[in-house]
């Protein structure tokens, strides 16, 4: 009776444990719904590809191009930041374009990821912009450090 009661306790703590561990990872676990990878910007980005960059995870669409990334990080930069955002894992907290405090008002969506600016005239010169010049115009890592992006820890 005494090894029921044993095995019993020993399988409610390993339940515990797996719903503990289900929970931990499913809070932390990012969207990936409409993410591209960082690479190929075509292909979607996978969970089981992540790579560690300025505090968050980076998504790739296959396990060869993180290994791309690596090789010269700079040149991707501006795509690894545009998934920190639009995964919403860096928050902004200053205009990309001259560093001053953000008009929440002027929020606008540049390739999946929200940015907000410090006026009408920041906003009315990337919404002017097209394709990459606008995603360079906002996450640039130059534009990126100047907006003041962070990833914060949950």
């Amino acid at each position: 009776m005494r090894r029921v009661a044993v095995a019993g306790s020993a399988v409610a703590l390993l339940v515990g444990a797996l719903v503990l561990i289900f929970v931990v990872v499913k809070a932390n676990a990012v969207n990936l719904d409409g993410i591209q990878c960082v690479i190929h910007t075509e292909a979607p980005a996978l969970p089981e590809t992540s790579h560690d960059y300025k505090g968050g995870k980076i998504y790739f669409c296959c396990f060869g191009c993180p290994v791309k990334f690596d090789r010269d990080p700079k040149v991707f930069a501006t795509r690894a930041n545009l998934q920190l955002v639009a995964t919403l894992q860096a928050r902004q907290h200053q205009c990309p374009l001259s560093g001053r405090d953000l008009d929440k008002t002027t929020e606008i969506t540049v390739a999946g990821a929200k940015v907000a600016f410090c006026s009408g005239t920041c906003k009315a010169q990337v919404e002017a912009a097209n394709g990459d010049d606008q995603i360079n115009l906002v996450l640039s890592d130059e534009a990126f450090e100047r907006a003041g992006f962070k990833v914060e820890k949950k």
